[in-house]
């Protein structure tokens, strides 16, 4: 069964009044990620493996809700480029330390053979940087920018 004009009118709304939301959402999920390495309190409330990794997998999937909300939106310009990029460093984060865990084991794996065990360092060492380094810087530039701007949105209404 199709859906009428009226449908995706409602649709729309629902997506563009979303995005607010996730964003603040994605805000609030990187602040409990960083106290759990800079407030020792909160560290010691979230013991275990997956309590552990349960922030980091929260803030790449809202990331790629972001990305999605985003794409699917009509917002254009600079705000546009600012969401896709708070969003590909949210989720790329989780997805850089993953691979970079993985990539250091198997060079490890393949240290009896040399061009493998130099190629799987390389990357592991590449995705080191992006997860410590520019994804958070990333998610901050984009972060910041889109903070400006909704705020801007809010006064002129």
């Amino acid at each position: 069964m199709p859906l009428n004009i009226f449908q995706f009118d409602i649709i729309r709304s629902v997506r563009k009044s979303l995005l607010p939301t996730i964003y603040y959402a994605l805000i609030g999920v990187f602040v409990v990620i960083i106290s759990m390495f800079f407030v020792p309190a909160v560290g010691e409330l979230i013991k275990g493996p997956f309590l552990f990794l349960s922030p980091f997998i929260i803030f790449s999937l809202l990331g790629a809700v972001l990305i999605f909300l985003t794409v699917k939106s009509k917002i254009k310009g600079k705000h546009r480029k600012l969401l896709i990029l708070t969003g590909a460093s949210a989720a790329g984060f989780f997805v850089s330390i993953l691979l970079h865990n993985l990539l250091y084991a198997l060079a490890i794996v393949a240290g009896h053979i040399v061009l493998l065990k130099y190629v799987f360092e390389f990357l592991h060492i590449v995705f080191f940087i992006l997860a410590i380094v520019v994804c958070p810087l990333g998610f901050l530039i984009g972060a910041v920018g889109c903070a400006t701007i909704f705020i801007k949105k809010r006064k002129k209404k």
